[in-house]
């Protein structure tokens, strides 16, 4: 048996710690882009430790989870998918657990690559010839379901929004101009103008919650809001791994606040606040140097909001197309009533 206490010393794969700063700076984004570059990091991991004993091994695997854990917190798709690689982590030697590791994270992967086209066409079949659909932000869930309705041989166009403050919505557009679909390119505040002319709100989602709350992009929850006046029915496009099971025992979604200065770059800023805050401060402060705290301008920059189940027509899942309320019934189904956290287990023991 292996000693109960992990090594303190734990090295984690530089490769891992990349592929967090990668998803912490968005350059991977989108949840089973997310999710899959996590799986990919942690059979990294398991494949270059250098660890000599099970419980090592196990430590270095759990700390390269943690590393990656941290980067969003939000993006439900990635504790999802460290939970699903980590509880595949068995054996009795350093040589099994490294076998069990990576055959766990290439399974998670192929399911993951299946998961989205079997999505596709379930969403596809709500998708009729001829529909207009406007998206917002960038989801490869949602955009599947268009290209199965392309392969259907139904003639789609796309209203995209291209949602700032970092316009993913031109990776939208530029992703359906391949795909030949007609693109209709707005500014967000022009959303509501343009439902008349959409047949479907179709969107992605960062996570469920176990009520049908959608987290994703901000400015979801207004569009549907709009969507739902206007009548034009909201879809969203989910896989699995973006239900969130630790809401299902109370605990809420906290929604992340990411920097300013996508928002607001620094010489921006100076511009709005720079007369006023000489103005106020005088010759005795360098307003070169005065903080941002103190210069009473506040930047806020929320990365997802929350869009309440009634505004929501449906979720479409590989499992299938849910009402919004009846999601926490597959959530069970999936990850039983509680969960725990396989990357915190062994911070005061190993077994």
């Amino acid at each position: 048996m292996d000693s109960d206490q992990p090594d303190t010393d734990v090295t984690v794969a530089p490769a891992v710690a990349e592929t967090a700063d990668d998803i912490a700076e968005m350059r991977i984004r989108g949840a089973a882009t997310i999710a899959d570059a996590a799986a990919e990091a942690l059979a990294t991991q398991a494949e270059r430790s250098e660890a000599e004993t099970p419980a090592a091994f196990r430590e270095q695997l759990r700390a390269a989870a943690r590393t990656l854990y941290e980067t969003r917190p939000t993006a439900v798709s990635l504790p999802n998918a460290l939970r699903y690689v980590l509880r595949g982590m068995e054996g009795e030697t350093v040589a099994e657990l490294r076998r069990a590791t990576t055959a766990r994270a290439a399974e998670f992967r192929e399911d993951l690559e299946q998961a989205q086209a079997t999505l596709g066409e379930i969403g596809a079949n709500r998708l009729r010839d001829g529909d207009v659909v406007m998206t917002h932000c960038h989801s490869t869930d949602a955009l599947s379901c268009i290209k199965a309705a392309l392969e259907d041989g139904k003639h789609i166009e796309a209203i995209v929004k291209e949602t700032r403050p970092r316009k993913q919505g031109h990776i939208t557009a530029r992703q359906l101009r391949e795909l030949g679909v007609p693109v209709t390119l707005i500014v967000d505040n022009a959303a509501r103008r343009y439902l008349d002319d959409a047949d479907h709100v179709l969107v992605g989602a960062d996570s469920i919650a176990a009520d049908g709350s959608v987290i994703n992009k901000i400015g979801t929850s207004g569009l549907a809001v709009n969507a739902r006046e206007r009548g034009v029915p909201v879809m969203v496009a989910a896989q699995t791994i973006k239900l969130h099971p630790d809401t299902m025992t109370g605990h809420t979604v906290a929604i992340e606040m990411r920097d300013e200065h996508e928002v607001l770059p620094a010489d921006e800023r100076a511009e709005i606040v720079g007369d006023a805050t000489e103005s106020v401060a005088g010759d005795a402060v360098d307003s070169s140097t005065e903080s941002a705290a103190d210069d009473g301008l506040t930047v806020e920059n929320p990365a997802f909001d929350v869009t309440p189940p009634r505004h929501v027509d449906a979720i479409v899942t590989e499992r299938g197309q849910f009402p919004p309320e009846s999601i926490v019934t597959l959530m069970r189904e999936l990850f039983g009533e509680t969960t725990d956290e396989p990357w915190e287990q062994g911070r005061s023991r190993d077994r």
